[in-house]
């Protein structure tokens, strides 16, 4: 790993939905309306408004993110990423998680935020190689960091333990 990128991101278990930072980011479905998982669980900790304002922004397309107030949340806002089911890894779903990462790093230059959570995104539900997904994971956050070296910290939440070790491996 760079020297820059072990200064910045942090591999853990927590749970997202209790970290002081900037930003989280939500594995979200294309209603944006919450569902299981990771996404069911920020709906719930942050609290009613957050559904109100996620029905205003008509959804998401998969590959994309849309930013929210995080309300409840001790973050300052919520960026819905939705990611691929994986089908095989044969209907572009490497490029379409590769983007759901580009777009939240995108959005953390437009809204100054300085520090991001992700969870595994499509790695779990959506089952997602997590060995593939940490590479790809890996790869866009050097790519961003090398032209926007803004953000101070970036926190990768793998609360499965096998989801862990495959992101361990590839950030160590």
């Amino acid at each position: 790993m760079a020297p820059n990128l072990m200064n910045i991101v942090e591999l853990n278990r927590v749970d997202i939905t209790k970290l002081t930072i900037d930003a989280i980011v939500n594995a979200a479905n294309t209603s944006l309306l919450g569902g299981g998982g990771v996404d069911g669980a920020i709906h719930r900790a942050a609290g009613p408004e957050l559904l109100t304002e996620c029905r205003r922004l008509n959804g998401c397309a998969t590959g994309q993110a849309k930013i929210t107030t995080a309300y409840q949340l001790p973050a300052n806002y919520i960026i819905h990423a939705v990611g691929p089911v994986w089908c095989g890894g044969q209907h572009n779903e490497a490029n379409l998680l590769a983007s759901c990462y580009r777009e939240c790093l995108t959005l953390t230059t437009q809204y100054k935020i300085k520090s991001i959570a992700f969870p595994a995104i499509s790695c779990r539900i959506y089952r997602f190689p997590a060995d593939l997904a940490a590479n790809i994971v890996r790869q866009e956050i050097e790519i961003f960091l090398a032209c926007e070296p803004m953000l101070d910290k970036i926190v990768l939440s793998c609360f499965n333990s096998d989801v862990f070790n495959a992101y361990d491996k590839i950030f160590k």
